[in-house]
């Protein structure tokens, strides 16, 4: 982060287009998923196959301008209950079959020139660490194999939504607590940026953005007419916002114009496509309506290939309804 702007290999974001210094991103956060408990994992599913199907779409992704995903080591709701899906043992150390799933897609990533938000907890999953002892501990473990991996592409998120009532942990459940474990994720790797996310309101308490390095927020559940305000809030404080959970189709297209709009990187969650079962990687064709937005905000003088029909390339009037980005 330099000047408020995003960065990689010291070169801003998306140099000579509106979303430049800014970090478009997807939530993949089961694209590392298992399932420990034998009696709700899915049949058939294979761990394995999973991330590496995931792997051999990233290209796609990165084609349509993607630059970040949302992995997360207790994975995300996967659409059923009962699921046992965690990189931590109780006492908070870390579980290298898991870890190894998530070192394939953070190489994969960095071949791409992309960069990855790792989270550490999940409300539903918080409850296989033993205690707060142990929650602090695994941010410990995370963070210091962050560094000892050498991974410079990889920034860490506390929590998803770490207000949620499903956290059974207090200090996942505080504004206090989430501060306290943000130094800490800091003190044990100098250098490594980390937040926490709040939850689908976009907004963030005043303990929490002061400590985070760059601010994460869910505007889910935040009307398109009060995204600008949401983000207004938040800028003095100084930091990069990024959006890491948003809506789909037309609504997640216009979000995504309305975030650039006002300097905020947006993020991308299809629940239904690449977060619950079964899971799908498709690329662009997880919801072409949003993707075609994203590689419009983020191309060059606001020029996009349009389908072979329409003979050649054309500027996009942004005015025009959202719908017309996908033809």
């Amino acid at each position: 982060i330099e000047d408020g702007q995003w960065r990689i290999n010291g070169q801003p974001t998306y140099p000579g287009t509106t979303s430049k210094g800014l970090l478009m991103n997807v939530r993949m956060v089961n694209a590392v998923f298992e399932d420990a408990n034998e009696k709700t994992r899915p049949k058939g599913f294979d761990s394995e196959a999973n991330t590496a199907t995931f792997i051999k779409i990233i290209p796609n992704y990165r084609a349509h301008r993607v630059l970040a995903f949302t992995l997360c080591l207790q994975g995300g709701h996967c659409g059923y209950e009962g699921a046992i899906n965690s990189a931590f043992l109780p006492d908070g150390s870390l579980r290298e079959s898991y870890l190894n799933r998530v070192r394939q897609v953070i190489e994969a990533c960095n071949r791409q020139g992309m960069v990855v938000v790792l989270g550490c907890y999940y409300q539903r999953q918080d409850q296989m660490l033993n205690d707060e002892q142990a929650v602090r501990a695994g941010v410990v473990n995370v963070a210091q194999w962050i560094q000892r991996m050498g991974f410079r592409n990889v920034m860490l998120e506390i929590a998803n939504e770490f207000a949620h009532p499903g956290f059974q942990h207090r200090i996942l459940k505080t504004r206090t607590g989430e501060a306290e474990l943000i130094a800490l994720a800091k003190q044990t790797a100098p250098g490594l940026l980390v937040s926490t996310s709040g939850l689908g309101d976009g907004r963030l308490p005043e303990e929490v953005a002061k400590a985070s390095d760059f601010l994460l927020i869910h505007l889910n559940g935040t009307k398109p007419a009060d995204i600008p305000a949401r983000i207004a809030a938040l800028k003095k404080y100084g930091k990069p916002i990024v959006i890491n959970e948003d809506k789909i189709g037309e609504e997640g297209a216009l979000a995504a114009k309305l975030c650039v709009a006002n300097s905020a990187s947006w993020g991308f969650m299809h629940s239904q496509k690449n977060q619950y079962f079964p899971l799908e990687f498709e690329g662009a064709a997880d919801d072409p309506l949003v993707y075609a937005a994203l590689t419009n905000l983020t191309a060059a003088d606001e020029y996009f290939p349009p389908s072979e029909s329409q003979g050649g390339w054309r500027k996009l009037d942004k005015a025009k309804d959202i719908r017309g980005l996908a033809r």
